[in-house]
Protein backbone atom coordinates (compact mmCIF):
# COMPACT_ATOMS: atom_id res chain seq x y z
CA UNK A 1 0.00 0.00 0.00
CA UNK A 2 1.06 3.64 -0.71
CA UNK A 3 -0.18 7.06 0.63
CA UNK A 4 0.48 9.65 -1.66
CA UNK A 5 -0.14 13.51 -1.64
CA UNK A 6 -3.18 13.87 -3.93
CA UNK A 7 -3.74 16.28 -6.55
CA UNK A 8 -7.29 15.40 -6.70
CA UNK A 9 -7.52 14.98 -10.17
CA UNK A 10 -8.07 11.14 -10.80
CA UNK A 11 -11.58 9.75 -11.80
CA UNK A 12 -11.13 7.30 -9.22
CA UNK A 13 -10.47 9.86 -6.50
CA UNK A 14 -13.74 11.88 -7.95
CA UNK A 15 -15.91 8.65 -7.54
CA UNK A 16 -15.11 8.11 -4.22
CA UNK A 17 -15.64 11.01 -3.42
CA UNK A 18 -19.04 11.33 -5.33
CA UNK A 19 -19.80 7.93 -3.12
CA UNK A 20 -19.49 9.18 -0.18
CA UNK A 21 -21.21 12.04 -0.70
CA UNK A 22 -23.85 10.36 -1.69
CA UNK A 23 -23.62 7.81 1.28
CA UNK A 24 -23.83 10.69 3.87
CA UNK A 25 -26.91 12.35 2.70
CA UNK A 26 -28.54 8.53 2.27
CA UNK A 27 -27.72 8.46 6.55
CA UNK A 28 -28.36 11.91 7.46
CA UNK A 29 -30.83 15.44 7.17
CA UNK A 30 -28.75 17.85 4.82
CA UNK A 31 -27.90 19.86 7.62
CA UNK A 32 -26.18 17.18 9.76
CA UNK A 33 -24.39 16.45 6.81
CA UNK A 34 -20.44 17.86 6.61
CA UNK A 35 -18.26 15.92 3.95
CA UNK A 36 -16.68 18.32 1.51
CA UNK A 37 -17.34 18.40 -1.91
CA UNK A 38 -14.18 18.28 -4.25
CA UNK A 39 -13.97 22.17 -4.72
CA UNK A 40 -14.13 22.35 -0.40
CA UNK A 41 -11.12 20.11 -0.72
CA UNK A 42 -9.00 21.89 -2.98
CA UNK A 43 -9.34 25.09 -0.06
CA UNK A 44 -6.05 25.87 0.89
CA UNK A 45 -5.43 24.89 4.53
CA UNK A 46 -6.50 21.07 3.47
CA UNK A 47 -4.25 18.29 2.66
CA UNK A 48 -5.59 15.39 0.86
CA UNK A 49 -3.99 12.21 0.71
CA UNK A 50 -5.09 8.32 -1.09
CA UNK A 51 -4.03 4.92 -0.63
CA UNK A 52 -2.92 2.42 -3.88
CA UNK A 53 -2.37 -0.74 -3.90
CA UNK A 54 -0.56 -0.31 -7.77
CA UNK A 55 -3.54 1.58 -9.43
CA UNK A 56 -6.40 0.58 -7.04
CA UNK A 57 -7.48 3.34 -5.09
CA UNK A 58 -7.58 1.71 -1.39
CA UNK A 59 -8.95 5.27 0.45
CA UNK A 60 -8.46 8.56 0.99
CA UNK A 61 -8.20 11.19 3.94
CA UNK A 62 -7.65 14.42 4.44
CA UNK A 63 -6.16 17.02 7.11
CA UNK A 64 -7.87 20.59 7.49
CA UNK A 65 -6.04 22.88 9.66
CA UNK A 66 -8.27 24.77 11.80
CA UNK A 67 -5.28 26.71 13.91
CA UNK A 68 -1.83 26.42 13.91
CA UNK A 69 -2.51 24.01 16.87
CA UNK A 70 -5.63 22.26 15.72
CA UNK A 71 -6.16 20.60 12.58
CA UNK A 72 -9.82 18.26 12.12
CA UNK A 73 -9.53 14.89 10.02
CA UNK A 74 -12.42 14.88 6.90
CA UNK A 75 -13.08 12.60 3.68
CA UNK A 76 -12.25 9.35 4.98
CA UNK A 77 -13.42 6.66 3.14
CA UNK A 78 -12.84 3.50 1.85
CA UNK A 79 -14.55 1.92 -0.99
CA UNK A 80 -16.94 -0.60 0.32
CA UNK A 81 -14.70 -3.59 -1.80
CA UNK A 82 -11.77 -2.37 0.31
CA UNK A 83 -13.12 -1.90 4.07
CA UNK A 84 -11.64 -3.74 6.45
CA UNK A 85 -8.23 -4.19 4.84
CA UNK A 86 -6.05 -2.34 7.20
CA UNK A 87 -6.29 0.97 4.53
CA UNK A 88 -8.10 3.39 6.49
CA UNK A 89 -6.29 2.63 9.61
CA UNK A 90 -3.25 3.19 7.45
CA UNK A 91 -4.74 6.45 6.24
CA UNK A 92 -5.99 7.62 9.62
CA UNK A 93 -2.26 6.87 11.29
CA UNK A 94 -0.76 9.02 8.72
CA UNK A 95 -2.67 12.01 9.25
CA UNK A 96 -2.28 11.71 12.95
CA UNK A 97 1.83 11.51 12.12
CA UNK A 98 1.39 14.73 9.70
CA UNK A 99 -0.69 16.34 12.64
CA UNK A 100 1.71 16.13 15.40
CA UNK A 101 4.72 17.05 12.74
CA UNK A 102 2.85 20.53 12.13
CA UNK A 103 2.69 20.70 15.82
CA UNK A 104 -0.88 20.26 16.57
CA UNK A 105 -1.99 19.93 20.14
CA UNK A 106 -5.07 18.06 19.26
CA UNK A 107 -7.16 16.53 16.63
CA UNK A 108 -10.56 16.48 16.12
CA UNK A 109 -13.61 14.89 14.01
CA UNK A 110 -16.94 15.12 13.59
CA UNK A 111 -18.53 11.41 11.91
CA UNK A 112 -22.78 10.10 12.31
CA UNK A 113 -24.06 8.44 15.05
CA UNK A 114 -25.95 6.21 13.36
CA UNK A 115 -25.53 2.65 13.44
CA UNK A 116 -23.85 2.26 10.11
CA UNK A 117 -21.04 4.29 11.29
CA UNK A 118 -20.40 2.47 14.23
CA UNK A 119 -17.26 0.71 12.19
CA UNK A 120 -15.60 4.17 12.12
CA UNK A 121 -16.08 4.73 15.80
CA UNK A 122 -14.22 1.95 16.33
CA UNK A 123 -11.53 2.45 14.05
CA UNK A 124 -11.12 6.44 16.12
CA UNK A 125 -11.29 4.67 19.42
CA UNK A 126 -8.75 2.29 18.26
CA UNK A 127 -5.96 4.89 17.15
CA UNK A 128 -7.18 6.81 20.79
CA UNK A 129 -9.89 9.19 20.01
CA UNK A 130 -12.16 10.09 22.31
CA UNK A 131 -16.28 11.51 22.17
CA UNK A 132 -15.97 15.21 23.43
CA UNK A 133 -17.90 18.11 22.48
CA UNK A 134 -18.50 20.40 19.31
CA UNK A 135 -15.50 22.21 18.36
CA UNK A 136 -14.82 24.48 15.74
CA UNK A 137 -17.81 25.75 13.94
CA UNK A 138 -19.93 22.56 14.74
CA UNK A 139 -22.63 22.73 16.92
CA UNK A 140 -24.43 19.96 19.20
CA UNK A 141 -25.96 17.71 16.36
CA UNK A 142 -27.91 14.05 17.72
CA UNK A 143 -26.71 12.90 14.45
CA UNK A 144 -22.94 13.78 14.93
CA UNK A 145 -20.07 12.50 17.06
CA UNK A 146 -17.47 14.79 17.66
CA UNK A 147 -14.22 12.56 18.90
CA UNK A 148 -10.93 14.08 19.70
CA UNK A 149 -7.18 13.24 19.91
CA UNK A 150 -4.59 14.99 22.42
CA UNK A 151 -1.58 15.06 20.54
CA UNK A 152 2.47 15.63 21.50
CA UNK A 153 4.20 16.79 19.14
CA UNK A 154 7.53 15.05 17.77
Amino acid sequence: MKIELDDLSRPAIHALLEEHLRNMHALGPPESVHALDLEKLRAPGITFWSAWDDRELLGCGALSELSPTHGEVKSMRTPEARRRTGAGRALLLHIIEVARARGYERLSLETGSVAAFAPAHRLYERAGFRRGEPFGAYVEDPNSVFMTLALHPG
